[in-house]
């Protein structure tokens, strides 16, 4: 499926104009087929390559994928490097910005993918490192049906934003879509102690998600350049297709209201 790049300079309350890019599929003769919309989230280094990538693989399985550039409260819109530097900007602008300003823009995200005549409506959202944590904070907006949380920062130690002393995990009973949360057991951001956190608290808060944990995977493992030396491309396939089964069943399929009921699991081989 060919794909157009576009984007698009918003108007944010919490400052500056924040560029979306968009990447939308085409299906030749058919100008007016209609997409399910997916929020991909950055890491702290804005709408890299990578995230372009992963941003335009999804969207060649059928998918309008908007990329927030997160920092425009304190730069614009073009991402930093994977370098000293450019990481220490983005962990200094990770924690200046405010949550509420987070959640401004996935609420403006959303908004943008539904204002388009193209788009069925449905909504899921991804991301990876900050941009996982944001997804799953897009995901308490009801509107959104779906997110996968590629190792997600920040949730365990409730740490994100401006005072670091954010409230998703206390949120997590706001979560009404499907999640699934993917972490590598080698990552030292988010370590077992905090892992475990995170999966006791959504199955406490009664959140429909899969939990995986990835031997020998580190952190930041998806990210398709090697300057860090984590990026696993075999398990990173294996990952997309937990996103493709989720995207495909839960922006894809007319499945009704979920009525909340129990599964009758039989004990049986």
């Amino acid at each position: 499926m060919l794909i157009q790049e576009t984007h698009k300079d918003v108007a944010t309350k919490a400052g500056g104009d924040m560029r979306i890019y968009i990447f939308h599929p085409t299906i030749a003769n058919y100008p007016k087929a209609k997409f399910p919309g997916v929020v991909v989230f950055s890491e702290i280094y804005q709408v890299t390559g990578p995230v372009q990538r992963f941003a335009r693989q999804i969207a060649s399985q059928g998918y309008i994928v908007a990329a927030p550039s997160s920092y425009h409260e304190f730069t614009g819109p073009e991402a930093l490097a994977y370098d000293g530097p450019g990481t220490d900007k983005g962990n200094e602008w990770k924690i200046t910005k405010k949550v509420s300003a987070y959640d401004e823009d996935a609420t403006l995200s959303v908004d943008a993918l539904l204002s388009l005549p193209t788009c069925t409506g449905k909504i899921g959202a991804t991301g990876m490192c900050l941009g996982g944590h944001l997804a799953y904070r897009c995901a308490l907006d009801r509107r959104v049906s779906a997110a996968v949380c590629y190792f997600a920062t920040d949730i365990h130690s409730h740490s994100l934003g401006e005072g670091k002393n954010d409230d998703s995990l206390e949120r997590a009973g706001d979560i009404k879509g499907e999640l699934v949360m993917i972490f590598g057991k080698m990552d030292n951001h988010v370590p077992p102690a905090g892992r475990d956190l995170i999966r006791k608290t959504l199955h406490d808060k009664g959140v429909n998600f899969s939990f995986y944990e990835i031997a020998w995977a580190q952190h930041a493992f998806i990210r398709d350049e090697l300057s860090k030396g984590r990026y696993d491309p075999a398990i990173s396939g294996i990952c997309f297709e937990m996103l493709r089964e989720l995207f495909n069943r839960a922006l894809r399929s007319d499945l009704g209201p979920r009525d909340g009921g129990e599964v009758e699991v039989e004990d049986v081989c």
